[in-house]
């Protein structure tokens, strides 16, 4: 994961979602991989691990809750942070925290700059930790 453009995998089955979040984090230097499900994004991210995942928490397939533990579970994923995408007034329990590297939940309908705000220095702390 040591490259000089950060990868994000954004996961989210609304096409207008995965639209703006791409044109955001492109045009701000990250490398964008898109996922429609979460199986898709599962395949991507195991294939090539990112620096940081975005995911919606209601997909086809996989939940963004599914694909944090499965990530989790992963000792190669395990360490790569996932933000949650959710439409409801959803929480998180105790043990999602637990079993997941879930480090924010955002709700929709949201700041497209405020997420590029939260994802940058996500990934600003996590390359830091990474030199020490």
């Amino acid at each position: 994961m040591n490259h000089d453009k950060p990868r994000l995998v954004i996961a989210d089955d609304e096409i207008h979602i995965l639209r703006i979040l791409e044109l955001k984090f492109a045009n701000s230097g990250f490398d964008v991989i898109k996922a429609a499900t979460g199986y898709q994004a599962w395949e991507i991210i195991s294939a090539n691990p990112p620096d940081m995942v975005i995911t919606d928490y209601q997909m086809p397939e996989l939940t963004g809750i599914d694909l944090a533990e499965r990530m989790y579970a992963d000792y190669r994923l395990r360490k790569i942070p996932v933000i949650l995408l959710t439409a409801r007034g959803f929480s998180l329990t105790q043990q999602d925290l637990v079993d997941t590297n879930i480090v924010r939940m955002i709700t929709k309908p949201f700041s497209p700059r405020e997420v590029l705000a939260i994802v940058r220095e996500i990934v600003e702390s996590a390359r830091t930790v990474e030199q020490n």
